[in-house]
């Protein structure tokens, strides 16, 4: 009997040791009579705190997860035979290149690159499998406490800002690239009031705390505080538009809301403001109300922040030391504070409650442009930049943020649930995620071919009484949509 050659024994030990680290699973078999443990009637009949309906629903997911790892060990079976067939290939092809034997060293060499492909052809089958596992059980969670009640389609433009009135009769107001602004019944989606006082891009939207008045910012260099008067139609019942058990799906631009009409031809139109703020020398970005709302403050990318008297328009301070184009503005709801962004890499906190002076501090910790900064309930202001970071800060402290959060794309304006502390970031990547204010992710809104924003995701508002939509988001997409979210459930799960 002729002796095993030394590669043939070489060849043979790879082969124990490939076979001693292949992924092994345990196969459950799929029928209920064969599984060991409860059947699922006696599972369903124990006594449980929980509801029936989510009983059921968390039996339906287990399920879900049970056949995924069944094909998934269907699949390992499969690659573990591709494993035996290339180990008895390459043992037959060490022996044929030479005619002879091959060396020690040959042979470990391509034993070495084959066992590296096989092994990252395991992990990327394994982490597709347990990634859609996983993203299947958050999306339905997700689908549960996320759902999209309305959308706002009339813009001819992306839109930059949704807001929501402070005031009775509550509406949401929109700012669009189309040099419009647009106020809608929440409850039905109708265009009520058209605003066409702007000449350029209307960057921004902000209601007045006490009184039917507007501000908008523009690209015409201007700001316009505009008087509206609304009456609300007979709202109608809510068509439920969640879609269950989709997966998120990508979207071209041409799957954008059809504007054939105009839909906001037939609504009021506002062509001339009741106050201009002018005194900016580039695009005023952002505009917003001074608690009191006697007084307004803008953002400019000529570098500048102003604060107008609103009654008189007068300029009452011109607010300098961003290094480059500012992007935002944010005032506090129940103290004369403003805090401004810029492309700086800053954003910058001025004191306005002592008359006689003005403080400013500067808070340093992105590293691209931050596009917005808004104040939340106490001494904690929220940053968000194209650095796909989003922090938390206290103003007592500026040398470091209490929370970080890291994202996988840029953040644009960002909005504070304030009674719940939760943070809606809209994403250039069309995505939409809450946060709470110590960095947990609490969910993302569903979005797939038949709901959810196509293209950038610009703003979020946060609307908190409201009994229908509780969450507003605006995109690129020349759409609004506005969201209940279902603020109990959503901290319980975490």
């Amino acid at each position: 009997m002729p002796t095993e050659s030394g590669s043939c024994s070489a060849a043979r030990q790879a082969k124990q040791k490939r076979k001693s680290h292949s992924l092994s699973i345990r196969r459950t078999n799929s029928s209920e009579q064969e599984r060991p443990g409860l059947p699922r009637e006696m599972l369903e009949g124990q006594d449980s705190k929980l509801p029936s309906s989510v009983r059921s629903t968390l039996l339906e997911l287990f399920g879900q997860i049970e056949r995924e790892f069944e094909n998934l060990y269907i699949e390992n079976l499969e690659l573990r035979r591709e494993i035996e067939t290339l180990n008895e290939r390459l043992a037959a092809e060490g022996q044929a290149v030479d005619g002879a034997e091959l060396s020690k060293g040959q042979l470990k060499t391509k034993a070495s690159h084959s066992t590296s492909q096989l092994s990252q052809k395991l992990k990327t089958t394994y982490k597709a499998s347990t990634s859609k596992i996983v993203s299947s059980f958050k999306t339905t969670t997700s689908r549960a406490v996320c759902q999209l009640v309305k959308e706002y389609i009339g813009h001819r433009d992306g839109i930059w800002d949704v807001s929501v009135a402070r005031t009775q009769p509550v509406v949401l107001g929109t700012a669009s690239a189309d040099h419009t602004a647009l106020l809608w019944s929440i409850e039905t989606g109708r265009c009520l009031v058209k605003y066409t006082g702007h000449v350029g891009s209307v960057n921004s939207i902000k209601f007045h705390p006490s009184e039917q008045l507007a501000l908008t910012a523009s690209g015409d260099q201007t700001a316009h505080v505009w008087r509206y008067a609304v009456q609300l139609p007979t709202p109608q019942p809510v068509a439920d538009t969640s879609v269950g058990g989709e997966d998120e799906v990508e979207c071209s631009d041409k799957d954008e809301p059809d504007v054939d009409g105009d839909v906001s031809s037939d609504c009021p139109t506002i062509r001339a403001p009741l106050t201009s703020l002018k005194s900016h020398q580039g695009v005023v970005m952002a505009a917003d109300w001074l608690v009191g709302g006697k007084q307004a403050v803008t953002a400019s990318w000529d570098r500048t922040a102003n604060l107008y008297d609103v009654e008189t328009a007068e300029l009452v301070h011109s607010l300098t030391g961003h290094d480059q184009e500012l992007t935002h503005c944010c005032t506090h709801p129940t103290q004369r504070l403003v805090v401004t962004s810029s492309r700086d890499t800053t954003f910058r906190l001025w004191d306005f409650r002592d008359p006689s002076i003005h403080s400013v501090n500067v808070f340093q910790g992105h590293t691209d442009t931050v596009t917005s900064a808004v104040f939340t309930v106490g001494d904690n202001v929220v940053s968000g930049s194209d650095d796909r970071t989003v922090k938390v800060w206290d103003l007592k402290n500026m040398r470091s943020p209490i929370a970080t959060i890291r994202t996988d794309s840029a953040i644009n304006r960002i909005n504070v649930c304030v009674g719940q502390k939760i943070i809606a970031l809209p994403h250039d990547n069309r995505q939409v995620r809450l946060f709470d204010m110590s960095g947990v992710r609490l969910a993302r809104l569903p979005r797939s071919s038949r709901q959810g924003h196509r293209r950038m995701v610009c703003c979020s508002a946060w609307s908190e009484d409201h009994p229908v939509c509780n969450l507003f988001t605006c995109g690129f997409d020349r759409q609004a949509i506005g969201w209940n979210i279902n603020i109990p459930a959503l901290l319980q799960e975490k």
